[in-house]
Formats: C-alpha cells, sequence, structure tokens
C-alpha cells in the first residue's frame, strides 16, 4: 500500500495559502498542513498580505517566467471574479499615467519593447487630452481589484473545507518540521521575509520594502476605477487610490527598502493623502478624509528576484516559494503552479 504524501507549507500569506490550496486541488489524497506565525486575521506589518492594496498589474518585463507566473494569475483571477464572488475578487478598470517618458519607466519587456500584457488586459493608451497635468503617458487596462481581507479568510476557508490544517506556529529551522513531523514528504518554504532568518534557509539577499497604507472613507458615489500615477513603475513613490469594498478606499503609496521598522510615518501619511487627493480629486480636501485605519507592510523582497527552486537536504525535499516583494498577489497563482511543479524533479518522493 502506497504512503500517503504529506506535505508541509511553512506560511500563510497570499503565497502560502495559495500554494497549499494548489497542492490540494492537484493531489486531492494527499495530507497538506500549514505552518504559520501569522495568519488570515493578523496585521503584524511582516505579514505583509494583510496590509496590500490589491490588484492585478505586472511589473514584470524578464518575457520569461516572471511574465507566465503573471499571466497564470491573471486568468485565475478571471475565473474567481465571474465565479467566486465571495472570494473578493472583482473586475475593473487601473487607470495608470506615468511622468516620464514610456522607455525609461520600467514596464517594456526585454526583447521586445513593449507592454507584455497588452492584449490580455486590453490595454488602451489615453490620448493627450485625457493625461493630468505632468504626465508623459498613460493607459487604462481591465484587471482586477482584490479585497485583501476577504481574499485571505476565502484562501483559507477553501482550504479547511479540503481537509488542510492550519496550525499557528514558529517554525525557526526548516529541519525541525522533520523531527516534529516524521512522514513529511516535502516541505514548500512560502516564508516571504521569514527566509531572511530562518534557520536552514537564512537568505540575506531577502529584504523589506516598507509600504504605507491608509484606509479612509469613500466619497460619496464610491471609486469606480483604479488610479494609479508614478515617475516609475518601482519609484519610491507613486500615487494609487484603489476602492476597499464598497464604501472605502485604499490610498498610497512608498516603498522605502531595507526599513524594518513596522512604525507608521505619519509625515509620509500626509504626503499620501496630499498625493492621493491631487490624483483623484472626488476625495476631497486631505485635512477632510475620515481615515478608517492606516498601517504598515513589509514587502518581502528579494536581491535577485524571487525564489522558486528545490533542494534536497538531509534527506528533505524543500521547495522554496518566496520573495515576490510587492506582487504576491498578482503572480500568486503563477508561482504556487511552478512550484507545485518541482514535485515531478524529486527524488525522495
Amino acid at each position: 500500500m502506497l504512503r500517503q504524501k504529506h506535505y508541509v507549507v511553512i506560511g500563510a500569506g497570499v503565497i502560502g495559502l495559495t500554494t497549499a490550496l494548489e497542492l490540494k486541488r492537484r493531489e486531492g489524497l494527499a495530507q497538506v498542513t500549514i505552518l504559520a506565525k501569522e495568519v488570515p486575521g493578523d496585521t503584524d506589518p511582516t505579514y505583509c498580505s494583510a496590509w496590500a492594496g490589491a490588484n492585478w498589474v505586472s511589473c514584470a518585463t524578464d518575457n520569461g517566467p516572471h511574465e507566465d507566473w503573471d499571466r497564470v494569475t491573471y486568468l485565475e483571477l478571471e475565473k474567481l471574479s465571474c465565479s467566486r464572488p465571495e472570494a473578493g475578487v472583482r473586475k475593473m478598470t487601473l487607470r495608470s499615467v506615468y511622468d516620464e517618458d514610456i522607455n525609461t519607466v520600467g514596464i517594456l519587456s526585454k526583447g521586445t519593447d513593449k507592454i507584455w500584457y497588452e492584449a490580455l488586459a486590453d490595454l488602451d493608451y489615453l490620448k493627450p487630452d485625457e493625461l493630468p497635468e505632468g504626465a508623459k503617458f498613460g493607459y487604462d487596462i481591465s484587471t482586477f481589484i482584490i479585497d485583501t481581507p476577504r481574499y485571505l479568510l476565502w484562501l483559507e476557508d477553501e482550504l479547511k473545507q479540503l481537509g488542510v490544517k492550519i496550525q499557528q506556529t514558529v517554525v525557526d529551522n526548516v529541519s525541525d518540521i522533520s523531527e516534529t513531523i516524521p512522514e513529511v514528504s516535502a516541505v514548500f518554504n512560502c516564508t516571504g521575509l521569514g527566509a531572511f532568518s530562518l534557520g536552514g534557509v537564512q537568505d540575506k539577499a531577502v529584504y523589506p520594502s516598507k509600504g504605507q497604507i491608509l484606509v479612509v472613507e469613500a466619497p460619496p458615489g464610491g471609486i469606480n476605477r483604479m488610479t494609479f500615477r508614478s515617475d516609475h513603475r518601482l519609484g519610491t513613490y507613486n500615487t494609487h487610490v484603489f476602492p476597499r469594498g464598497e464604501d472605502a478606499a485604499i490610498l498610497g503609496g512608498c516603498k522605502f527598502n531595507d526599513d524594518w521598522s513596522g512604525a507608521f510615518d505619519l509625515e509620509a501619511g500626509e504626503e499620501i493623502k496630499r498625493r492621493c487627493c491631487a490624483l483623484v480629486p472626488e476625495l476631497g480636501k486631505p485635512e477632510d478624509l475620515k481615515v478608517l485605519a492606516q498601517g504598515v507592510g513589509l514587502r518581502p523582497c528579494r536581491r535577485g528576484g524571487p525564489r522558486v527552486g528545490m533542494e534536497e537536504k538531509d534527506g528533505l525535499t524543500i521547495i522554496h516559494n518566496y520573495g515576490a516583494a510587492g506582487a504576491g498577489y498578482q503572480a500568486s497563482w503563477g508561482m504556487a503552479k511552478a512550484a507545485a511543479d518541482l514535485l515531478g524533479r524529486a527524488t525522495k518522493l
């Protein structure tokens, strides 16, 4: 009789939860266990998934696997938006405008000099009279807004219905798992920023990129599209306004690399208010905004890009899936599928 496979996922952010769900969809008879310090509902800054906006807009330009991950995720989100309204995924227009030339803002793919998702997301360039003052170019795409608290809880509920166990605990060393769960078939390391200090991994290429958001009361009539403005796709400062449910809006943003502080910077918060109100005048005056919540998320970045790969260490198969930076939601399904595909190369299963 064949032994039941038992996969252990470390981490319950959007990458870990999606990876666990992908594993269970592929191998319904396998046992899947998630071990995580934070779970849906938690709000620690290191649990960045709780603080994401979030939406789908690819920042991949590699003309390779990163673009593939985002494409896979777009198609999965499309299915969810049509069939699973409880997941909190909705189709919506995103308007992006840039203050620098298209060739310098970091959105064109290598080897093609095109925005790779033009056809996928029905990209439509803005006319000059549609651009705000000072903007060089912009476009609308048909994409998705994700109500992240709802989506994380939906993923958690889907997993529990499939029999996946979620244990809130701290894993100090990846090797500890084979001692506590001796029947483990493979470990999926989806620890995000935790990969910096996780024993047996301690990836010093991992670093945080601090972001701040404010949740404010939406103006009368709500927010009917997402809006983004920046001088560079991945610049230190960008301005974005996204809806959160029917009655609120998310304001951001900033990217402070190598800043491990979870403290909310009040000065940066006031600057975000000013920029967002200028971008979306319907919000009103910055001083009149009704702030419902504010917080910090430490994006799990990695020099050299995300790590999706496998190693066999002391008889344990470890599949790494972390380092998505600010692209966790938009790459989640593609990265999960790529990680699960690596099981086919494992020799210890």
